[in-house]
């Protein structure tokens, strides 16, 4: 049944203040439908971005049957539809719980986990945490606790190749050898068993809920839990029955991570990138026939059980097949005319300058699906033109502009907007 969404969030504090979450987050879900001005949105987590080739052809008969006839890849690996029809929840939802995506109502908004999307098919990496993620979900799912998760709160697992555990994770997994992992909450790092560690992970989210219970602040992420309301990790673990100890190096603080560059990935697998992180019906079952689909947080997806030589079909097909391809990397927001908030029909305008940082465009200052770490900033103004990492440059110039600042030498990382 689809669920109406909560009002505007609390606005951010005063600085040094804590956060007070009043009410339960606004997030779309596949039940949860958010009306935007192109229709109503639904947001289907994908645990690990992981599809089965019969999903792909679902989600791409529901884009173009109840929706736009696209599908966007998030920066959790995660899909989204627009132009969705007020009226078709129950229908989306049918179809998604016959194609297996909706494995339980009440937990569909917390099933947010990333997990290194090469895991177990290159040779490298540390472990295969994509069975981690497999596990972890079914954990998670059958936790009726689970269920209080915030829509925003997400799991990272990686693989030891360190893609993706600079992606801001509440809880952070990464494979250490032999047979180990490091578990990251806060900051706060300790080592288990790696055959602990989907339990461990979800031992560790359910004493951050507790925390922020006693903290009474409503907060959705460990980020937000008030100054001194440290979670208790290793209490947590030996509650669970799991053996831990702690770790002296932290884990990197959250960075830029290498990203997954398009293109083979060992003899049987292949990444591409979808043009501006979408994918048409069309180019995603372009991407079968597959042993399976992984949406990326680079916003593509690695295919699975994929001859190499089929990259030349692909590209022609629109995607992004070649790291030194002009639009590798280049993101952006919905923009006009789906979003009432932003100032520019910023995919329109969306230029690809030369490969090097990735470079996203917003139409407004809450610059949605920004990535991690260091990127170009390319915000819509007031009155036409954009601001290229604060530098106002016309409609006109921004091909130069964006070049320039996509390989322009740095003298410290624009990571904060």
């Amino acid at each position: 049944m689809l669920a109406a969404m909560p009002p505007t969030p609390t606005p951010t504090p005063a600085p040094g203040a804590p956060r007070v979450r009043e009410r339960g987050d606004a997030c779309p879900g596949a039940l949860r439908l958010h009306s935007a001005d192109d229709g109503h949105l639904a947001r289907l987590r994908l645990p690990a971005g992981r599809l089965t080739a019969r999903q792909v052809e679902v989600l791409a008969y529901a884009a173009e049957t109840l929706g736009d006839g696209r599908i966007s890849v998030t920066s959790r690996g995660n899909a989204e539809l627009r132009g969705l029809a007020g009226d078709c929840g129950a229908e989306l939802a049918a179809l998604l719980a016959e194609a297996g995506l909706l494995p339980s109502p009440t937990h569909e908004r917390v099933r947010n986990i990333v997990a290194s999307p090469a895991a177990g098919l290159d040779g490298l990496g540390a472990a295969d945490v994509q069975l981690w993620a497999r596990e972890l979900d079914e954990r998670l799912c059958a936790a009726p606790w689970a269920a209080a998760l915030s829509g925003r709160f997400l799991f990272v697992l990686d693989d030891g190749r360190g893609d993706v555990t600079g992606l801001g994770g509440d809880v952070t997994l990464v494979a250490v050898a032999p047979g180990a992992a490091l578990l990251r909450l806060g900051d706060r790092t300790v080592r288990v068993a790696a055959a602990d560690a989907p339990r461990a992970a979800l031992a560790a989210a359910r004493a951050f809920l507790t925390a922020a219970r006693e903290a009474g602040t409503g907060a959705w992420r460990v980020r937000e839990l008030p100054e001194g309301s440290g979670v208790d990790v290793r209490a947590a673990l030996t509650t669970a029955g799991i053996a831990s100890e702690p770790v002296r190096e932290p884990l990197p603080p959250h960075g830029a991570p290498p990203a997954l560059a398009p293109g083979p990935l060992g003899p049987a697998a292949l990444h591409v990138l979808a043009p501006l992180g979408r994918f048409t019906a069309g180019r995603l079952r372009a991407l079968l026939p597959a042993d399976e689909v992984r949406f990326t947080p680079w916003r593509g997806a690695v295919v699975v059980g994929a001859d190499p030589g089929r990259l030349p079909d692909l590209e022609a097909s629109g995607l992004i097949t070649r790291p030194d391809s002009p639009w590798a990397g280049v993101s952006a927001c919905t923009g006009r005319p789906g979003c009432a908030k932003s100032l520019a029909d910023v995919r329109a305008d969306a230029v690809p300058g030369r490969p090097g940082l990735p470079v996203h465009y917003s139409g407004c200052e809450r610059r949605c699906g920004h990535p991690h770490g260091d990127w170009v900033d390319v915000l819509a103004a007031p009155g036409g033109g954009y601001l290229v990492d604060g530098a106002p440059v016309p409609r006109t110039d921004l091909t130069p502009a964006v070049t320039t600042a996509r390989t322009a030498p740095r003298t410290a990382p624009r990571t904060t907007r």
